[in-house]
C-alpha cells in the first residue's frame, strides 16, 4: 500500500490546487479518494484565503472513472451502503452549488466515465491537447451516474449527450472541444502553466461578483428534485453492473475484448 495521500493540496495566490494522486490507477475513483475530494472541495469552500479552486490529477491522466477492482463498502445484509451513496450526491451537489467559487478541472490524459462527471461538476474544463474523453457507462454495460445525466445535457445539448454517451468511443480534445465538453484546449507542453493561469484568473475576481455569479448560473439551470435524480442514476447504474450484461461487460474490459450481450 502506497503512503502517499490520495489527494494533494497546495494553495498560491488564493488559488487552492487539488491533485488527484492514484498514478498507478489513472487516478481512478476508490472511496478514499471520492473521500478525499469531498473534503478537499468542502475544505477550500470553507477557507477564507482560497477564492478558486483547480482540480486535476497526476501522472497525466484526470481520472479513469470507478476502480471497478475496488469493492464497494457493503452493509451486514450484503447491499452497497447507502453511505456510498451519500458520499456521490456530497460530492455532485458540493462542486455544483455547496460550493460557491469557481472550480477549474484541468484534464491532461484520460477522462472516463465517472472521471468525466467528476470533470463536468466543474464550472469550467481547460484540456490539453493529449487529453481524451470517454463516457465510459455503456461500455461497462451500464448507464450514467455522479451526475453526468444532469451536467452534460446542460453542457451541450440533448442529442450530443445522447450521442456521446452511446458512442462509446475514445473523444480527442478537439473533438471535445467542438462539442462544448472542455471550454479551452492548449498543448500538452504549456497546459500546466495555461491551467494555473485560468485559476489565477479566477482569482483575481472580485470575490463577491465571483461566489454571486456562481450561485445565479447554478440556480438557473437546477433541475427540480435533483437529489432525487442523483440517488436513481446510481441505483439504476448499480442495477446494470449487477445484470448479466453488467458482469459481462466488466469482464470484456479487464480481459480487452469485445463483450457478448444477451439483454439480461
Amino acid at each position: 500500500m502506497s503512503s502517499e495521500p490520495v489527494l494533494l493540496e497546495d494553495t498560491t495566490d488564493g488559488v487552492r490546487i487539488l491533485r488527484m494522486n492514484r498514478p498507478d490507477k489513472k487516478n481512478a475513483l476508490s472511496t478514499d479518494l471520492v473521500d478525499a475530494l469531498i473534503e478537499g472541495i468542502e475544505s477550500a469552500a470553507a477557507d477564507d484565503a482560497v477564492y478558486a479552486i483547480g482540480l486535476t490529477g497526476e501522472g497525466g491522466a484526470f481520472c479513469a472513472g470507478a476502480d471497478l477492482k475496488e469493492r464497494p463498502p457493503r452493509g451486514e445484509d450484503g447491499a452497497p451502503r447507502r453511505n456510498a451513496t451519500d458520499q456521490v450526491i456530497r460530492l455532485v451537489t458540493g462542486m455544483r452549488i455547496a460550493c460557491e467559487k469557481p472550480i477549474v478541472a484541468g484534464i491532461d490524459g484520460i477522462a472516463i466515465g465517472a472521471g468525466l462527471a467528476v470533470a463536468m461538476c466543474a464550472d469550467l474544463r481547460v484540456a490539453s491537447s493529449r487529453a481524451v474523453v470517454h463516457p465510459g457507462y455503456a461500455r461497462a454495460g451500464s448507464s450514467p451516474d455522479c451526475g453526468l445525466s444532469w451536467t452534460l445535457p446542460e453542457a451541450i445539448g440533448r442529442e450530443r449527450a445522447m450521442r456521446f454517451m452511446l458512442r462509446p468511443r475514445m473523444t480527442d480534445a478537439s473533438e471535445a472541444l467542438e462539442l462544448g465538453i472542455v471550454g479551452e484546449v492548449v498543448e500538452q507542453d504549456a497546459f500546466a502553466d495555461a491551467f494555473a493561469e485560468r485559476c489565477r484568473e479566477l482569482a483575481e475576481v472580485a470575490p463577491i461578483a465571483a461566489q454571486q455569479t456562481k450561485r445565479l448560473v447554478t440556480q438557473a439551470g437546477l433541475m427540480v428534485g435533483l437529489e432525487e435524480h442523483l440517488r436513481e442514476e446510481l441505483d439504476l447504474a448499480r442495477h446494470a453492473l449487477a445484470s448479466e450484461d453488467g458482469r459481462e461487460a466488466v469482464r470484456a474490459i479487464l480481459e480487452k475484448r469485445k463483450p457478448r450481450f444477451v439483454g439480461r
